[in-house]
C-alpha cells in the first residue's frame, strides 16, 4: 500500500477496513523509505561540504545523553540542557543537528542557544532548508525596515537591552506608520530597561486608537511613580476611601468617564463582576502604592464593610504590576498566587512556597505556586515537597504525577542523594532518578 491508502487506513481504523499485516510496522518503513527518498530543495552551491567546525564538541556522553533527551527521555530537560551546553562554548554533534533544528523550528524559546550549538556545520544545513533558515537570521537595521512582526521585535528588544534610549527613538520614528496590532506589541518591549525617560513617548500612546495600546501603556506608566498617569490615578483612589479608626470606608466611581478610558480603565466589566467594582479595581491597581503609606500591613488590618474582596484584590493587581516586593509579599499571604512570587527575590521565593506547601493540600494552586518558583530548589522546599509526595502517594491524586517532575526539573542536582535516602516510596525515588540524571547531565558538560 501507498501512504495515502496507510493513512487512510489509520484514520478509520482496521475493524472497518482490515489490515492483514502490521498496519504500524508498514508506516514506520514508508516514513522511513520517503524521508531517505527525499530531494534536496537546491544544490549545495559549494559541492555539499561544510566548512571545518571552530569549536570543540561536547563530550561522547553528553551528545549520548542529549540524544536520549530528544528521543523522549526526560524530553522537558531539554531547555536546561542547551542552556548548560551553550554556557561552555561548545557544540552538539552532527548526528543530532537536523533533529534540534527542526525542534528549534517549531519551539522559538530554544533558538537562542542554537546559534552557539550547532557550529558552521548547523549554518550550513541552515542555508540548504527554508525550515531551518531562522538559525542564520541575525538582527540588523534592515530587519527593522523589512523583516517580519517577530523579527522587528525581536530586533526591537535586543537594542532595547543594550541602548534603552536607542530602541525608544527607533519606535518613535515609525510609530505613525505601524498597525495596531504591531503597536501593541511593540509598545511591551518598553518594559526591560523602563525610565522615566519613556514617560512623554507613553503617555502619548495614551491617545492611541486601539485600547490594547492604551493598556498596556498605562501598565507600563503605573510602574512610574513620578508619571503623570501616577499622579491622576492616586488622585482618583483617594477620592474613592477615607480611614477612620480602624475601618475603611470605600467609595467606587459613579461612572467611567473618557479620561478614566484614556488611562487604560475598561469601562465594560467582565462577565460576573459589576461595573462600579471593576472601575475600582482598575483605579486603584493603578495608583502608586506608596498613597497607603510604606507598611501595607496596617492596611490589611483595617475592616473594609464593603467592597473588601474588591480592594484586596486590586491591591493584588498593583503589586504585580508595580513590581513592589513589600506589597508582594503582604499579598502572597492574602492570595497566594504565583505570579506574586516572581517579584520576589529566589530564595525568598523559596522560603513562601515551602511554607505553603506543608500547609495546603496537593491540588492545582498547589502546582500553579510551585510553578511560580525559580529552579535549583534548596534543602527547605525540597524536603517540604517531598513530605507531601509522600503523604499523598496513597491517595494517588491526578496531579501527583506533575508534583514529581516538578520536583525532579526544580530541586537542585546535588540533593540526588538525599532525595533518594528520604523515603523509599516509588514517588519519590522516580523525583532522586531525574535528579541523578540531571547531575549527571551538568557532570558531563562541566
Amino acid at each position: 500500500m501507498n501512504w495515502d491508502d496507510l493513512a487512510s487506513t489509520a484514520l478509520v481504523g482496521t475493524d472497518r477496513r482490515p489490515y492483514h499485516a502490521d498496519l504500524l510496522a508498514d508506516a514506520a518503513v514508508e516514513v522511513a523509505r520517503r524521508r531517505a527518498g527525499r530531494r534536496l530543495a537546491t544544490p549545495p552551491a559549494d559541492g555539499g561540504v561544510a566548512a571545518g567546525e571552530e569549536q570543540e564538541a561536547v563530550g561522547r556522553r553528553a551528545a549520548e545523553r542529549l540524544a536520549r533527551i530528544l528521543g523522549g527521555e526526560y524530553e522537558r530537560l531539554l531547555p536546561e540542557w542547551l542552556a548548560a551546553a551553550a554556557a561552555t562554548g561548545r557544540r552538539v554533534p552532527p548526528y543530532v543537528l537536523p533533529e534540534l533544528l527542526d525542534r528549534g523550528r517549531r519551539d522559538h524559546s530554544i533558538r537562542a542557544h542554537l546559534g552557539v550549538l550547532a557550529g558552521r556545520r548547523g549554518r550550513w544545513l541552515a542555508g540548504l532548508n527554508p525550515s531551518w533558515a531562522y538559525l542564520l537570521e541575525e538582527p540588523t537595521g534592515e530587519t527593522w525596515e523589512l523583516g517580519s512582526p517577530a523579527d522587528r521585535r525581536a530586533y526591537l528588544r535586543r537594542l532595547r537591552a543594550g541602548d534603552p534610549g536607542a530602541a525608544r527613538l527607533l519606535l518613535e520614528s515609525t510609530w505613525a506608520s505601524e498597525t495596531p496590532d504591531d503597536r501593541a506589541e511593540f509598545v511591551t518591549v518598553l518594559a526591560d530597561g523602563l525610565s522615566m525617560a519613556d514617560e512623554p513617548f507613553l503617555e502619548n500612546a495614551l491617545d492611541d486608537r486601539r485600547r490594547e495600546v492604551r493598556q498596556q501603556a498605562a501598565n507600563l506608566l503605573a510602574r512610574l511613580p513620578g508619571s503623570r498617569l501616577s499622579g491622576r490615578m492616586a488622585e482618583r483612589a483617594r477620592a474613592c476611601f477615607t480611614i477612620a479608626a480602624d475601618v475603611m470606608h470605600v467609595r467606587p466611581p459613579q461612572e467611567c468617564d473618557r479620561a478614566m478610558e484614556r488611562d487604560g480603565v475598561k469601562a465594560k466589566p467582565p462577565r460576573g463582576i459589576g461595573e462600579r467594582a471593576w472601575w475600582l479595581q482598575q483605579v486603584i491597581a493603578r495608583a502608586p502604592l506608596e498613597i497607603w503609606g510604606p507598611d501595607p500591613a496596617p492596611l490589611l488590618a483595617l475592616r473594609i464593610p464593603d467592597w473588601d474582596a474588591e480592594v484586596k484584590t486590586a491591591w493584588v493587581r498593583a503589586a504585580l504590576l508595580q513590581r513592589d516586593p513589600e506589597w508582594a509579599r503582604a499579598m502572597f499571604a492574602w492570595d497566594p498566587i504565583a505570579d506574586l512570587l516572581t517579584v520576589l527575590p529566589p530564595g525568598e521565593q523559596q522560603v513562601l512556597a515551602a511554607a505553603f506547601v506543608r500547609d495546603h493540600d496537593l491540588d492545582s494552586q498547589l502546582i500553579m505556586v510551585l510553578g511560580g518558583v525559580s529552579p535549583q530548589w534548596r534543602e527547605e522546599l525540597a524536603t517540604a515537597v517531598l513530605a507531601k509526595i509522600v503523604k499523598v502517594a496513597g491517595t494517588q491524586p491526578w496531579n501527583l504525577g506533575e508534583l514529581v517532575k516538578l520536583a525532579g526539573e526544580r530541586v537542585a542536582p546535588a540533593l540526588a542523594e538525599p532525595a533518594a535516602r528520604y523515603s523509599t516510596e516509588p514517588a519519590v525515588q522516580q523525583v532522586a532518578a531525574l535528579l541523578r540524571f540531571r547531575a549527571d547531565m551538568m557532570e558531563e558538560l562541566s
